[in-house]
């Protein structure tokens, strides 16, 4: 059992960047794959990037490649998402998932997910 807590949203401007936070209990987080999705109103919930276990891989979808970065410590049990550039289409709520696939990209496919930050890009 892994339970989730997404911290680090805001208001922001086009340009800014953030810094989200997901906190995880449960002696086990360091056996999970660890993804970040968005869901945008009146849009399904979309890929956003994952972390293999050991931190080794990391996987982006194309629309935030080159300006986030995901990266996990197993000793604090935290899984980070970097946001660089932000743009306006990046507004939406983010949440942090666990799954035990060695690589996950439907949401369907991960077992554990927080409540979700609001993120607001502003133009």
């Amino acid at each position: 059992q892994v339970q989730l807590v997404e911290s680090g949203g805001g208001l922001v401007q086009a340009g800014d960047s953030l810094r989200l936070s997901c906190a995880a209990s449960g002696r086990t987080f360091s056996s999970y794959t660890m993804g970040w999705f968005r869901q945008a109103p009146g849009k399904e919930r979309e890929f956003v990037a994952a972390i293999t276990w050991s931190g080794g891989n990391q996987y982006y979808a194309d629309s935030v490649k080159g300006r986030f970065t995901i990266s996990r410590d197993n000793a604090k049990k935290t899984a980070d998402l970097h946001m660089n550039s932000l743009k306006p289409e990046d507004t939406a709520v983010y949440y942090c998932a666990a799954t035990s696939f060695a690589v996950a990209w439907k949401p369907a496919d991960y077992d554990y997910w927080g409540q979700g930050t609001q993120v607001t890009v502003s133009s």
